[in-house]
């Protein structure tokens, strides 16, 4: 089963190639992938690195993580992501929201903020 790492704290120049090489060592790659602006092409400073087994992925998170690739130090995390329950659930991408009350507003009994802020 392939597993899908996120990667942060990308330098502008880490391009996909670098990435692939970096994580290359620990087993075999199906895709490394820096994501970029739409209009300008640069990098937005992380990217995902996919796996075709999982064994493999998470020895390549145990000896990556916070060290450094192309003079930044990087930041890896799964793309799954427990619940609020306990259970496993992939990442779609994008933003999340969450539903708990904060010390901006409180929350209606379905999440909803009431004060015209949806952020989460």
């Amino acid at each position: 089963m392939s597993k899908k790492l996120f990667v942060g704290g990308l330098a502008w120049a880490t391009t996909d190639a670098s990435l692939y090489g970096a994580f290359s060592p620990f087993g075999k790659i199906i895709e490394a992938t820096v994501i970029r602006e739409r209009d300008t092409g640069r990098s937005r400073g992380f990217g995902f690195v996919t796996f075709e087994n999982e064994s493999d992925a998470l020895r390549a998170e145990a000896a990556l993580h916070s060290t450094m690739l192309d003079g930044r130090t990087i930041r890896i995390d799964s793309t799954e992501r427990t619940n609020r329950w306990g259970t496993e659930r992939k990442s779609k991408g994008g933003r999340r929201r969450v539903h708990t009350s904060d010390a901006r507003g409180s929350q209606g009994e379905h999440g909803e903020r009431g004060d015209g802020d949806d952020r989460a």
